[in-house]
């Protein structure tokens, strides 16, 4: 098991859980989660127990993307954060959440959600003019692996 840890600009921890992973490629991670317990969340509403997760981390990225599947299999959606690229040492995969993030519906149509918190974060933690550049670089790269069907979103 992996524990993944969210964090914010400052430190704070934001969220933690464990998953499983399934494997590595040269930079990506992929791991499987599942919700243990049911999540009431602002953007995706409820999160029922026994939904699972794939996750695809890349060291070298300033983003990663979290495919959503039913208890049944049948495809929730994606959530796209972007974040500071993450560091993993074997057990533990830890990543600065940026706060800017896209929710894919399974049509792939999407929406950018979040960037007021970016830009009242940047502010508030200080973001140096080279995060905030390889954020929206990230949040653009995105739009295009969604808009073009790319991996994961194949």
């Amino acid at each position: 098991m992996i524990t993944v840890r969210a964090h914010k600009y400052d430190g704070s921890q934001h969220r933690t859980w464990q998953a499983t992973l399934l494997r590595q490629e040269g930079p990506l991670l992929v791991l499987d989660g599942t919700f243990d317990e049911e999540i009431k969340h602002d953007l995706l509403g409820t999160i029922a127990s026994g939904t699972r997760s794939l996750e695809y981390y890349w060291l070298d990225r300033w983003y990663n993307i979290f495919r959503f599947a039913e208890p049944t299999g049948e495809l929730r959606s994606y959530y796209c954060n972007v974040n500071v690229p993450p560091a993993f040492d074997g057990q533990v995969l830890s990543y600065v959440d940026l706060d800017m993030d896209i929710l894919v519906e399974p049509d792939l149509s999407y929406r950018i959600v979040d960037l007021e918190d970016f830009k009242e974060n940047a502010e508030r933690f200080g973001y140096s003019e080279d995060v905030q550049t390889n954020a929206r670089q990230g949040l653009e790269r995105l739009v295009e692996l969604i808009e073009s069907r790319s991996f994961p979103f194949d």
